[in-house]
């Protein structure tokens, strides 16, 4: 498997030419453009975080209840993917340790990979962000995508980044929801609400843009629209949009 990210960092898309029978698993509506051969099939996805649980709980998580499966068949075949929103794509090679993945932070995977809905506890809740992570174990590829550009830091000791801006992480950091600064009436007037602080070793994945401060930016600056039944405020409702991403 042969894998190209093209238009990085704001429009990527991923061109991943597959040898003979090799299997990706992909979000549901990833899928851009492929191969007239490409054989095609839709999953809860057997095993570790599989079946009709596996699904419900990655619909918690805020990902799709059913992912898709490409398989190249007796030929080699190409496939390209995109992420729903404008931003960037990673790979990361799972080799043993596992990686916890933000809501919508994943896009696609090699077929030794398992997904599990990871618990992060009541501390991720009072972020605003998700409590239910991805976790992304085995051994295989994984593609992460983000909105805005993705980029990486290795953690030796403590860093600290916005909740919004966190796309995936590996366990062999500890992490903890607190204040930026010094002050709590500080951090909220300031605008900087909670951060993430990390503690350990390891890799950590961040994006450049928050999609709920996004939302909140843009959707108050929407018009207002009628319609049948009443008025809407498509800022209100973009609003919604983001921030349950």
């Amino acid at each position: 498997m042969k894998l190209d990210i093209l238009n990085q960092p704001d429009s990527s898309v991923a061109r991943i030419q597959m040898a003979p029978r090799e299997e990706l698993l992909a979000e549901a509506g990833a899928m851009v453009a492929m191969s007239g051969h490409m054989q095609v099939n839709t999953t809860l996805r057997r095993g570790k975080g599989g079946g009709v649980m596996g699904g419900l709980k990655r619909m918690v998580a805020g990902e799709s209840l059913f992912l898709s499966v490409f398989r190249s068949g007796a030929e080699p075949a190409e496939i390209y993917l995109a992420p729903r929103l404008m931003g960037d794509l990673l790979p990361y090679q799972l080799t043993g340790c596992d990686l916890v993945i933000q809501s919508t932070g994943y896009l696609a995977s090699t077929g030794q990979v398992d997904l599990d809905l990871g618990f992060q506890g009541f501390k991720s809740l009072f972020s605003g962000e998700s409590i239910f992570w991805l976790t992304a174990s085995g051994r295989g590829l994984v593609l992460l995508n983000s909105f805005g550009s993705i980029y990486e830091v290795d953690v030796d000791g403590e860093y600290i980044v916005d909740t919004g801006n966190i796309v995936a992480f590996e366990k062999t950091l500890n992490f903890s929801i607190t204040k930026p600064g010094n002050s709590w009436l500080g951090a909220f007037l300031g605008g900087e609400g909670l951060v993430c602080r990390f503690q350990g070793r390891g890799k950590l994945y961040c994006q450049t843009h928050n999609p709920g401060r996004f939302g909140q930016f843009v959707g108050v600056r929407l018009p207002a629209i009628s319609g049948k039944g009443g008025g809407q405020v498509v800022g209100g409702l973009l609003n919604q949009v983001f921030n349950s991403l």
